[in-house]
């Protein structure tokens, strides 16, 4: 092996005036939501420690500094053989803050560090062709189907939605400038730079298969079956303990940690950092990062005492609730009869759900009281979560952790009536209610959200009338045909524009929740910019809500007009659809909403 060259560097130094390239046998581009999420919660909480809205931008060099780690790279061609999953992560946060900062300057400071032009041609500086297409529509707000690209560009798509969404909130917005400033500065990497790609892949290799360090699980297990006096307990357990760690691997990448994080914050945490300048960490905190450590520190005021405390804590507590949090891992991906708020709740990639189901159970609950309490719980957030959603609120993880931690420990071990109490009330006293839909409309925050809500209400809708329906179908977007936002209204301002003073006041009203449908692509795009009267032929034979606007829906359709007059609902038909129309559409999904989220449903689960 030739001489290495390391050194520290910015982000700013990593991306100014270079190109990096990707070998096409290197993985893919293979983040989740998860690692992003992490990565985005490690960079604002460290910067909010340091940032004071009474600084000037020529504080933040006195900030602290955040290491990533080591990049590395070969001499040659510059192509990065270790690094690319955070340095590709860090291109899209860096193209979210370009795109919010005010600033002229502070734009173009940026951009440079994402990609360059030249004769009219985009470069970016990881520099990988199937990418580009896709780049371009973030950096130029264009539309983008990920569906039939490769891996990378599907999941570069879906990790910038999530940056928008978890940067909500996480940053004011009067500090992003600052936040940009401390970003490309003072987050830093250790460059190792191999002088052939054999040498580059040898430091990779001697990186990460020597020495391997014991993860946290690995530890917790060590302390826990060394306090296990009695040998064929110590076996018994050491045997439980490794097949469910197998049985947890194969959820996918740290579920294994993310489980006996959940369970130990669920039932034991007492505290949690405030979101505030030099707040400690609490116990919530403390067990994300160093939960063996936690567990050794705290083992007397959680119970373990003796011998026994400990093997009943891994024969019994720790299988029961790994087996429970392996349920909710199944149901957040396949809708299961009994169990559908879990998957609405894990659709709208509300991370913290399986925080609070834990945090309800006891280690002695039997199987149906388990049920009882998960159908409760996720019950109630469905409607937590929808009621933020209509009223605008954000669910980022940041924002929401502190609350639902307090929550959590509210609701901790409580029987199934007493947690159907607790969780009612919440939402009886919850500062926005369901009325926020008459105003709910389509928008750069809500589209998100926007397919979910309206899958529910059709999904609803023909439920209750008797129809073979499938909400997990409307939702999606990976089967060939999926389905689409539709809007009655077509985008031309020109043949509505007698009754608007503006064009953006028709666009407002355009996105109205009222305007919208769910339609197949393929139907919602061979409509494209037909008129009203063209398109209702077409509405008819679609899903009921689409087809209510259809006067034939109201012909030899007795179990849809049964389930209208139940829940007097006022559907109509309309040949015309107005401005008067969609206020009234909106009005009639106000209604379809409360009998959907309707509070004393958290009650029907009591066993």
């Amino acid at each position: 092996m030739k001489k290495i060259l390391g050194a520290p560097k910015s982000i700013r130094e990593l991306f100014t005036g270079v190109k990096y390239s990707i070998h096409y046998y290197q993985r893919e581009y293979q983040w989740q939501r998860k690692q992003v999420e992490e990565l985005i919660e490690d960079l604002t909480g460290e910067f909010m420690e340091y940032y004071s809205e009474t600084h000037e931008r020529n504080d933040v060099e006195k900030y602290g500094h955040y290491f990533m780690g080591s990049v590395v790279l070969t001499e040659d061609e510059n192509a990065i053989i270790d690094g690319q999953q955070r340095l590709t992560s860090l291109s899209l946060l860096l193209l979210y803050v370009t795109k919010h900062l005010q600033d002229s300057n502070d734009k173009a400071e940026v951009l440079n560090l994402i990609y360059s032009q030249k004769y009219g041609k985009t470069t970016f500086n990881i520099n990988v062709e199937e990418r580009t297409k896709c780049l371009e529509s973030i950096i130029n707000d264009e539309v983008f189907e990920p569906e039939g690209n490769p891996e990378s560009v599907q999941n570069i798509w879906h990790r910038y939605n999530d940056i928008i969404e978890l940067m909500t909130d996480a940053v004011p917005e009067e500090a992003l400038p600052f936040f940009k400033d401390w970003l490309i500065d003072n987050v830093q990497f250790i460059k190792i730079v191999a002088q052939t790609e054999q040498d580059a892949h040898k430091i990779f290799v001697s990186m990460n298969d020597r020495g391997l360090s014991l993860t946290a699980s690995e530890m917790l297990k060590g302390f826990l079956l060394s306090e296990i006096v009695d040998n064929d307990e110590r076996l018994k357990a050491n045997e439980l303990w490794k097949s469910r760690m197998l049985d947890l691997k194969a959820l996918g990448k740290e579920q294994e940690s993310d489980c006996i994080k959940t369970w130990i914050r669920s039932q034991y945490g007492e505290t949690i950092r405030e979101r505030k300048k030099n707040a400690l960490p609490g116990d919530f905190d403390v067990i994300g990062t160093a939960f063996h450590k936690w567990i050794r520190e705290n083992a007397s005021d959680i119970g373990l005492k003796k011998s026994i405390d400990y093997s009943d804590l891994v024969q019994k507590e720790f299988i029961l609730f790994s087996n429970t949090y392996m349920r909710i891992s199944e149901y957040s991906t396949k809708l299961t009869e009994g169990f559908e708020y879990i998957f609405y709740n894990a659709d709208r990639n509300f991370t913290l759900q399986p925080l609070l189901l834990l945090a309800s159970l006891n280690k002695n609950d039997t199987k149906d009281i388990i049920d009882s309490k998960l159908r409760i719980v996720s019950c109630y957030l469905d409607q937590f979560i929808s009621i933020r959603i209509f009223n605008f609120k954000t669910l980022d993880y940041s924002a929401m952790t502190y609350a639902m931690f307090m929550m959590a420990k509210k609701i901790r071990r409580k029987s199934p009536s007493e947690l159907a109490e607790i969780l009612t009330d919440e939402i009886r006293v919850m500062e926005f209610k369901l009325d926020g839909i008459d105003r709910f409309n389509l928008s750069g925050w809500t589209k998100r959200y926007m397919l979910h809500q309206l899958a529910r209400l059709t999904h609803f809708v023909e439920q209750q009338s008797g129809r073979d329906t499938k909400f997990d179908v409307y939702v999606n977007r990976t089967i060939k045909n999926p389905y689409d936002i539709e809007h009655i209204w077509v985008d031309h301002y020109d043949r509505y524009s007698e009754g608007f003073d503006t064009e953006e006041e028709f666009q407002r009203t355009r996105n109205m929740f009222g305007d919208l449908v769910l339609l197949p692509q393929d139907i919602n795009r061979s409509l494209n910019d037909s008129e009203y009267a063209k398109k209702l032929p077409k509405y008819f034979g679609q899903n009921l809500l689409v087809s209510s606007l259809n006067e034939n829906c109201y012909q030899n359709n007795p179990n849809f007009l049964k389930f209208a007059t139940t829940y007097n609902l006022k559907f109509n038909s309309s040949s015309d659809f107005s401005k008067e129309t969609i206020k009234e559409r909106q009005n009639l999904y106000f209604e379809i909403a409360k009998a959907i989220w309707n509070i004393d449903n958290i009650k029907k689960y009591i066993i």
